[in-house]
């Protein structure tokens, strides 16, 4: 039996919503084995984001080294990095131990406004990591500070599209969900061309933990050895059947539902 697996570095939603919980239930659902390093605990449910706790640059190294010496991915994402410390380490062990299928979700910004990375830190994400990346996953606002330009269209997006790729990365995936229109476009750039993916907008609240799920498909879908389009479509799939069937708990921005994709049994 050939079992897949992949690791998720990231923090700890409380909630169960996003982070390493979102991680390890999409790594579940989509058949692959999910191991962690934890980067930070936090305190959070729906309404907000009450507590931030990193875990020690050493305490991350070791979780990854634990990982290195036994159980090597096949895919390796990065969500909740906090700090330029803990992206420096984390990027000093993914090329230690030569991990390919690195998937970016930078994130900066939780869904109630509570930053999740450190301003210092966005020099270190450029420099250290992303050249590292088989693909990144910003959403618009991630976008602009990564690219350092105001995207309001979508010819500004595939600008951002191009000046992130020029920082290393081998695949921009620049998401659509800001953007105030009916049809959602998410926008993939691989150093020559564009691919719009175009679906329809949910009108709901309880988008919680949707790009965390979202990168989260994708590696598991490149840890089973899928291309980026198509881990990307099988990933697309995944979190509008999360968005669609909700499960309306909380009485915030609530979290989406990790089981609705094999419920519609479309499983891949």
């Amino acid at each position: 039996m050939n079992v897949f697996k992949a690791l998720t570095i990231a923090g700890s939603d409380s909630g169960g919503g996003a982070g390493i919980q979102a991680d390890l239930k999409t790594f579940q659902e989509l058949g692959v084995y999910g191991m962690t390093a934890l980067t930070a605990v936090t305190a959070q449910n729906t309404t907000g984001v009450q507590g931030v706790y990193p875990v020690t640059v050493e305490g991350i190294a070791e979780q990854i080294d634990s990982i290195g010496t036994d159980l090597t991915p096949d895919a390796v994402k990065t969500g909740m990095l906090f700090n330029s410390d803990i992206i420096k380490i984390v990027a000093e062990k993914i090329t230690q131990y030569k991990w390919s299928n690195l998937v970016i979700d930078p994130v900066m910004i939780a869904k109630g406004g509570s930053p999740l990375l450190q301003k210092e830190a966005i020099d270190a994400l450029k420099e250290y990591l992303l050249p590292l990346a088989t693909v990144i996953t910003p959403n618009i606002p991630e976008a602009e500070v990564i690219s350092g330009i105001k995207i309001t269209n979508l010819s500004e997006r595939k600008v951002a599209s191009k000046i992130i790729y020029e920082l290393g990365a081998k695949n921009v995936m620049i998401k659509g969900g800001h953007e105030e229109t009916d049809q959602m476009i998410d926008l993939l750039f691989d150093g020559n061309d564009f691919l719009q993916i175009e679906s329809k907008r949910v009108e709901t609240k309880n988008t919680h933990g949707a790009g965390c799920t979202f990168s989260a498909a994708i590696t598991a879908q490149l840890a089973k050895g899928n291309t980026i389009e198509d881990s990307i479509t099988v990933a697309k799939n995944f979190i509008q059947a999360a968005i669609e069937d909700d499960l309306h708990i909380g009485t915030g921005h609530g979290p989406t539902n990790h089981w609705a994709y094999n419920k519609r049994g479309v499983y891949s």
